[in-house]
């Protein structure tokens, strides 16, 4: 076993982590208690303010990606790491400006309630339905396999060894399952708080510590981190993980565009009971968002800077920032930061797994298999059916993808997003001859090409395998079936989808109430009239 895996002490790791997972787990069973009707579920009742739900919503934003895979990736490739910082900041003005109020007045529970506001119902939130569960399938790959290499670092199983990693995952991922089932979207939410305060304070504190040690000179830890790297001063330039500048530019357009059409992180959105909170809340998780990035490059570098050369490799940069931790306050330390990962990834997950149970629960269930007819008691229960579905496949693609850093696959998640719902919802809130046609051509154009793009590149197969571990950095293993040649597919998708639905628009007929329907929406998207009332017949009580 190596060095920076025989790290902390694994009875002090699982009493700190234990004690997380009781704490939360009795939160999210009382917030259960209160989950009565399909608007607790769903939606928390909309019973949390704009503030509450800001911090909620930097709790669900800032994952796995977030804290261990920037500061990974700062930490080997420095410049190109801090990318994904800057991609995921700028993404949350897209999404103030254009999507957040908007969705907020026209929508009830899921992204398909805005789009089927003016489009024949069933088609369209079956295809909702359908990108929700694709993107959410990819964001989960992340968590899983941040969860499977935090987890295995702190029991302290090998790298190697496949099996008790893989083991990990499963655990994790069940106890994942459970959270959801209980606590639904408010104790979701409780736990995306909690996890929000402790990742920001564990963070600001280890940023302060890190530049503590070099005299709060940044100059000086920028200094060391040049001097251990074994890139020099090139940490601090472009070109390290992306030597090809198309794909340097397909990434960033996939980071600064996927927040606008992440449904779990739209779905937020609805927890709020009127616009002006839904605006505070994007307001306060940008402030949140951005203070965390500027954290995350003291932590990146500073773990270059710190830790012996050698100790964070691209094979385990998920673990620089616990590793760093150690480094700097021994075992209690390593056990509190990891604790507060593991909750980073609790809450993203189950933010994940609440979203596409709703998704699939709510427009595919109730409203295209039982034409709105469904009672709320099966609802919940098809919701809370689907969650364990959507579980155990984030398990099984945790194990495929783990090792891969983190921040790289929400990327792919991100491009999914940008592709599959971002022009949709763009064109329907703001185009007026956009018709059910063209919504289709959009989501399953951009969704089939982003995906295709995704499995037919280097980052599933047919990259070199490195020198130091025998391992390619491709999720594949010892197979080469690419032949598109980005990492990312954004550059290509989602203009794509754009054009696709542009061009079903124009092929597509017009309903006879088309400038009817979209002028009542405009109202109510621009000023909230109405936007109070359901969509559809409110649920009635749920028998738990």
């Amino acid at each position: 076993m190596s060095a920076e895996e025989q790290v902390g002490s694994v009875g002090l790791n699982l009493a700190i982590f234990g004690a997380f997972v009781l704490v939360t787990l009795v939160l999210v069973y009382r917030a259960g208690r209160t989950t009565h009707t399909t608007s607790d579920y769903y939606a928390a009742g909309r019973g949390f303010t704009g503030p509450q739900n800001g911090v909620a919503i930097a709790g669900d934003y800032l994952s796995a990606a977030s804290f261990l895979g920037i500061a990974g990736a700062i930490a080997v490739n420095g410049y190109d790491g801090f990318l994904y910082s800057i991609g995921f900041l700028v993404a949350w003005l897209v999404a103030l400006l254009l999507v957040a109020e908007l969705m907020r007045n026209t929508g009830r529970f899921t992204m398909g309630d805005v789009l089927a506001y003016r489009m024949r119902q069933r088609p369209v939130r079956a295809a909702a339905a359908t990108s929700t569960l694709v993107v959410s399938a990819f964001y989960l790959l992340a968590q899983m396999a941040g969860a499977g290499g935090l987890i295995a670092l702190l029991l302290q199983i090998p790298a190697g060894d496949r099996i008790g990693q893989g083991l990990v995952i499963v655990v994790v991922g069940t106890l994942m399952i459970v959270y959801v089932l209980v606590g639904g979207m408010k104790g979701t939410t409780y736990v995306q708080i909690i996890k929000a305060v402790l990742l920001l304070v564990g963070t600001a504190v280890m940023a302060a510590w890190v530049l503590g040690v070099v005299g709060l000179d940044v100059g000086e830890l920028l200094e060391r981190a040049a001097e251990r790297s074994p890139h020099g001063t090139a940490i601090f330039e472009p070109g390290l993980q992306y030597t090809n500048p198309v794909d340097f530019i397909s990434l960033a357009l996939a980071l600064v565009l996927g927040t606008a059409g992440l449904p779990h992180i739209l779905m937020r959105f609805y927890t709020v009971p009127n616009a002006v909170e839904a605006r505070r809340s994007v307001v306060w998780a940008i402030w949140l968002v951005g203070v965390f990035y500027l954290f995350t490059l003291v932590l990146g570098y500073g773990a270059t800077a710190l830790l012996p050369p050698g100790t964070v490799t691209a094979a385990n940069q998920n673990n620089a920032a616990p590793l760093l931790a150690y480094h700097l306050g021994g075992e209690f330390l390593l056990g509190v930061v990891s604790a507060i990962a593991f909750a980073t990834i609790l809450a993203v997950v189950a933010g994940l797994m609440i979203t596409a149970s709703a998704s699939f629960a709510h427009d595919v269930y109730a409203n295209v298999i039982r034409r709105g007819a469904a009672s709320p008691r099966s609802e919940v229960r098809v919701a809370r059916l689907t969650a364990v579905a959507v579980g155990i496949i984030a398990i099984v693609g945790g194990i495929v993808a783990n090792g891969q850093n983190v921040a790289f696959l929400v990327a792919l998640a991100f491009a999914v997003a940008a592709s599959a719902n971002l022009p949709t919802l763009l064109y329907s809130l703001f185009w007026a001859r956009f018709n059910t046609t063209g919504a289709l051509c959009s989501i399953y154009g951009g969704l089939v090409t982003s995906v295709v793009l995704i499995v037919l590149s280097p980052a599933v197969s047919g990259k070199p395998a490195d020198p130091a571990t025998g391992r390619s950095a491709s999720m594949l293993q010892g197979v080469d079936f690419h032949w598109f040649p980005l990492d990312n597919p954004g550059l290509v998708s989602i203009p794509l989808s754009f054009l696709l639905g542009a061009v079903g628009t124009v092929l597509g007929g017009r309903r006879p109430d088309a400038a009817r329907r979209y002028a009542e929406m405009e109202v109510r998207a621009l000023t909230g009239a109405g936007a109070e009332r359901a969509t559809v017949p409110e649920a009635a009580t749920v028998a738990r």
